[in-house]
Parts: structure tokens; sequence; C-alpha cells
């Protein structure tokens, strides 16, 4: 059977054993005649997930494909999340990116491609029927021997599809939680001497669920007695056994810094990749290590597949203490999640610079939002605007230069504010018709995520970006003309091309840090430029991309110009112009239908001594059906020409001024008009121009 990954479980696991024996006897693993569908619900933080994890991981090498769906409900809800999960679900159980774009077409995949598989899937924290419809709502959509485990907060949910059988998880008994919470206060099996009888009565206010037994410890650790006394006062003084203000208690231990990170990831960075926050974290001038760090001693956030998540229990707390800045004046609030308060504040401009953050995902049949152009004048502090699914009429005409987070995702923006330079972003996510030409505004911006990009820009110029490092690790974008990474010092690493970009013909990666170019589906590109590239591994990879462009790409009677201008780590950067490329005017393609590259510019890109040097590569890749018109190889260590350069008989122009070590040309191709070699000899300049018969 196939190998899967262990998921991350708790570390300090209590009666989860049993537990996962009661389940485990309900799904009949063996049987392989028969599919079962299980049900596990429960209250939040009751350990619902924990089990599943322990469940999923003891048995999915056993199935054919598996997949854990974690955080279902919360996905679900955001723009395309349905589509997401199935796209997830596919990937996982067929190792295939179908890139599924439509809900229907998803589930008739599924039905098809999962029919006749064996496949454990468990959906986790489910709360609406239409969630399973989209993805299994049918057992015979999987073959026999499945196993379906789905975990939710809602029985009566668990009654359509019919369940096989449904498990309550239980509370945990006085005995079991005491064990729990002396785990995580002390590190001991009980608690320690003389906080024996302070810790059962914290066990009073954590109503036996392990997720508030685990806070509580996590806050109480390495504290005094007195510290204890004064956590059990106001834990009393919370009203009718409220969970959520008695885990407000850690909350309020924060500093003013760890408060803010806690309610950003609660609010807007749930599921965000961990690296990302630190850097947005780092931005605002949050202590990010120490404070990440504490709020996962704390037990109030955990890392997951390189990701920062939260129990939904902890993110509804957080949304509480915001709405309790200002109940009733809500552009007061310091975030805004909200539809309805999002879309008062926005429509009549009642924010203030309170607001350092808004996120807005309106319900399903709710897409139109009537925004005033100043709408966001009032919000100078505003750090993070999310925009998940609504479509404002006009606007915005101005957004706050310290803005760290743009994710304008599912509807066109016309234009960027003409304020705004993005001087302090650090995640720009659009999907829109705008056409991006971004570079001399956004200098700073470190990281750029193109989310399903179904309408995006014919230009994106992100030239001079020197801090940009992150960019999807796909690309699928058809409409695109032109990309250029000009100057984008820190990007390393240019992205998998995604089906054929019959648009794209031209690209510019001057001076980045990259090190290979991916570019297979590059059908049309005719200007490829690589000036400065230090980081690219040689000359021969190069070479391959250009045999893929020769192989494939449709010329036609366009005027091409593809220059490889690169350089080595070691070598002094010298390039030729734009003006002298735009010189070198190529005659036009031969009509027999053959490919041809018109102009080949090979500055800085030989490291060898010897007339071994990649350069001889160069002449041995090429396809035998490529036509070479003109070769230009600047400032290179070559001592000679290969002789099966004379092979290329369409070459009329041939480049090779300021090669120093050059000590003779033993062949050229029988056409060629002109070539220029030049170097310094001691303090005299030598330029030797000749024709095709006096050079030979």
């Amino acid at each position: 059977m196939v190998h899967h990954t262990s998921l991350h479980v708790v570390k300090y696991p209590v009666r989860i054993e049993s537990r996962i024996r009661d389940v485990y006897q309900h799904l009949g693993i063996g049987r392989n005649d028969i599919t079962c569908m299980i049900g596990i619900f429960g209250a939040g933080g009751i350990g619902k997930t924990t089990i599943s994890k322990e469940i999923y991981n003891m048995i999915s090498s056993q199935f054919e494909g598996s997949c854990f769906l974690k955080d279902f409900r919360e996905t679900s809800k955001q723009a395309s999340g349905l589509i997401q999960l199935q796209n997830k679900l596919l990937y996982e159980i067929l190792r295939i990116n179908m890139d599924v774009r439509d809900i229907d077409r998803g589930i008739n995949v599924i039905r098809h491609r999962f029919r006749s598989k064996r496949v454990l899937l468990v959906l986790d924290d489910v709360d609406e029927l239409v969630q399973l419809e989209n993805l299994t709502s049918d057992r015979n959509w999987v073959g026999l021997g499945s196993r379906i485990i789905i975990t939710t907060r809602n029985r009566h949910l668990l009654n359509n599809p019919k369940s096989d059988s449904v498990y309550e998880v239980e509370i945990l008994d006085d005995n079991e939680a005491l064990r729990l919470f002396s785990r995580r206060a002390f590190e001991e099996e009980e608690p320690i001497e003389n906080y024996v009888e302070l810790s059962k009565k914290v066990l009073q206010y954590a109503q036996g669920l392990p997720l508030v037994l685990s806070i509580l410890g996590s806050d109480l650790k390495s504290q005094s007695l007195h510290q204890w006394e004064s956590a059990l006062d106001k834990y009393r003084k919370t009203s009718n056994g409220n969970i959520q203000k008695v885990l407000e208690t850690s909350y309020d231990g924060l500093d003013n810094n760890e408060k803010n990170m806690f309610l950003d990831i609660a609010f807007f960075f749930k599921g965000e990749l961990l690296a990302n926050v630190i850097k947005i974290f780092d931005s605002c001038g949050f202590s990010q290590d120490d404070g990440i760090n504490r709020l996962i001693d704390k037990c109030l956030i955990t890392v997951d597949s390189d990701a920062l998540w939260m129990h939904d229990v902890l993110q509804d707390m957080g949304q509480e203490i915001v709405r309790l800045q200002s109940p009733k004046e809500l552009g007061k609030r310091s975030r805004l999640w909200f539809h309805e308060d999002v879309h008062h504040v926005l429509e009549e401009s009642t924010g203030t610079n309170k607001v350092e953050g808004i996120v807005i995902d309106l319900p399903d049949g709710k897409d139109m939002i009537n925004l005033g152009s100043d709408a966001f004048l009032p919000m100078k502090g505003l750090r993070v605007f999310i925009n998940r699914n609504a479509h404002f009429f006009e606007g915005p005409n101005y957004l706050s230069n310290e803005l760290r987070v743009l994710d304008w995702f599912e509807y066109p923006m016309q234009s960027l504010p003409p304020n705004f330079n993005g001087k302090k972003l650090v995640i720009f996510r659009m999907c829109d018709s705008l056409v991006m030409e971004l570079g001399q505004r956004f200098k700073n911006l470190r990281t750029m995520d193109l989310i399903d990009c179904k309408f995006l820009t014919k230009i994106l110029d992100l030239s001079n970006c020197s801090n940009l490092s992150i960019f999807p690790r796909s690309l699928k974008l058809r409409s695109l003309h032109k990309l250029n990474f000009n100057g984008c010092t820190s990007f390393r690493n240019f992205p998998e091309i995604e089906g054929n970009m019959e648009n794209l013909r031209t690209l510019h990666v001057e001076g980045t840090a990259i090190e290979e170019l991916p570019l297979r589906n590059l059908v049309e590109l005719s200007v490829l430029k690589l000036t400065r590239c230090k980081k690219l591994v040689g000359l021969p990879a190069c070479i391959l991309v250009f045999q893929n462009i020769l192989n494939f790409g449709r010329m036609d009677n366009r005027q091409s110009v593809v220059a490889i201008e690169h350089t080595t780590m070691e070598d002094e950067i010298i390039s030729s112009s734009e003006e002298q490329l735009h010189e070198l005017q190529p005659p036009a393609n031969s009509s027999n239908g053959s490919t041809s590259l018109q102009v080949l510019n090979l500055p800085n890109c030989c490291q060898s001594e010897s007339n071994l040097c990649p350069l001889s590569n160069l002449f041995t890749m090429f396809n035998s059906k490529a036509i070479l018109y003109q070769l230009i190889v600047f400032n290179c260590t070559i001592v000679s020409l290969p002789t099966r350069i004379k092979g290329f008989v369409k070459l009329t122009f041939l480049d090779l001024r300021h090669c120093k070590k050059l000590e003779e040309i033993l062949e050229l191709p029988p056409n060629i008009k002109k070539h220029s070699v030049s170097w310094l000899r001691g303090s005299r300049h030598i330029d030797l121009s000749l024709s095709a018969s006096s050079s030979r």
C-alpha cells in the first residue's frame, strides 16, 4: 500500500487510547466487502480532531489512497472554498492535479475516479449538509472497502447521509482532567505538593474540555501560589461558566504585541504559512520570534504543515475581544470581519484611524458593496485588507501605505489608488484584469501570491522589486503577454509553467537570483533576457530551454530576438545594450517551415579556458533544424571556436568582441558576412572585422 506521512497529534493525549478503540471497532477494518461511514460528534475543544488524526495515522497505509481534510467548515465558506477542497481531495487520492474549477464538474470527477478505489476519507469539522453533498454525499462514490470518517458538532448532520454508526466524544472525568492538567502545568502525572487543591479548583472552570485544560495548565505553568490564587479569582468572576471568558484570562497575560499577534492570527492569518506571518509581524515591529513561541507555549496557536492554526473556540474568543472594544461604534474597532459591519463602515465612511484590519467574506447571494471612492481615507493605520468575494462599484481612491497585506481575490480592481506605493507590503494577492505594472511602485514587495488567477493581466511588471522572494510555485496565466522580473535580486525560484502559455512573448529575468528556468510550456516565447543572472546553473541548462523553444515555437514571420545574456558567479558583469540588439536586423525566416533562432546573445557566459567550454555544447545541443542567423559571444574566456560552427550554414554575423583569450578561428560557416573580434593586447586595442572571404 501507499506510504502516508503521519499527521501531527497533541503533545499530551489523555484517555485517547480507549476512545480510539471504541471508534476503531465500528470501522470494521479488514472487511473489504463493505463501505463504512462513521460520525464523530461533540463540543468544540473536546478532542474530535485528535481522535480522528490518531485513527488516520493508524490505518491510512492500508488503503489505496487517503485524505484528511481539516478545517472543513472554515475552508468551505471561503470564496471557492468547496472547489479548493475538491481539488485537495482529488490530489491527495490520485496524486494528480486535476485543476477543477467548477463544483459540479468536481462532483463528477470524484464519482468517476473514486468508485473503483478503496480509500480513507476524513472530513474534519463539517457543519452543513451541502459541504458533504459536494464531496461524499453517497458512499457509492467510493469503492468497496473504503472508510469515511466525519467529525462535527452537529449530531443531526450525521443522519443524512445516514452514518453506519455515530460516536459521541464525552468530556474527561475528574481523574482524566487532573492528569491532563498536571502534564501541562507541572509536566508530571499529578500536581506537585501545595498545588493539589488549587489544581482541583481550576478543573471546575475547564468543564472537562481538553482544549481548556491544556490552555489553563500552560498559562499557570511555573507561576507562584499567589498568582494561582489571582487567576482563580478571575475565573470566579466569569458568569454562567462562560468558557471563552475563562480562556480570556490567558489572553490577558500577554503583552500588547503578543495580543495584537494573537488577534491578527484569529482574524486574518489562520491557515497562513508561518514564514509569511513572521515576515508580516517583523514589518509591523512585533517581536515575532518570542511572540509566536509564547503563543504556542500557551496553547493559543499551533503550527501544522508549516502553517499557523488556532481552535475555533479561541478564534471566537478573539472576535469577541475585538467586538467589546467598541460594541456600538463599529469604526472604533481595531479589526472588522462581520460583513454587515464592514458594509456599514465602508459605505458610510465611518472608519477611523483605529481600524487596523478588514476581512470581507460575504455569504452566498451577497456580492455587491456600494463603496464610496474615499471609503478608506479615514483608515490611515490599515495594515491588513482581505477581500474574498465582494464586488465594489467604485474606488478605492485611497489605500493606506501602512498596508502589509493586500488580498483582493474575487473581483477586479480597476486601478490601484494613486497614493498607494506598496512600500510596506509583505503579501500581495490579486486576481483581476488590472494591467499590473507594479515594479516602480512596489519596490519593497516581498511576497506575491496569485491565487487561482482566472482573468489576470496581459502585463505583469515586477521589475526592481528587490525584496520579492516568494512567488507562486506554478504559473498558469494564459492571458499573460509580458512578465518582467528585471532587478528582483531576491527572486530565486522561477515557477513551473502549467499548460501552454500561448500568449507569453516576452520574459525578463535580468539581475535575479534564479538557478534554473523550467520553461517547457512557453510555446510562443520570442524574447528572453537573462543578463546578470549570477546564480544561473550554467549555459547548458539555458540551451536546453532554447532546445524546447526551437522544437515547439512557431515563429512564423515575426522578427524574434531571443537574447541569452548570461553571466556566471565569478564573471564581471558586462552586458550588451538594448540598442545593440535592435541594431541587429535579422533576415526574414525561411519559408520551409523550420524554426529559427535569429539572435543569440551570450556575454560573459564561458568560464573554461579550453575549447571545451560550455559554448561547445551550444553547437551540439541545438536541434538540427534550427536556423541561427546571428551569434554574439561577448567577453567569454574561450580559446578557440569549435569547428562544428561551420554546420550553421545560415549564420551571417558573428561577434566575438572582448574574448581576450581567443587564439584562433579554424573554420567559419560558409555564408558568414561579417565577424568582429576585438581584444586588448598589451596597450594596443585591435579590432578585426573581416568579410567571409578574407577571413578564410
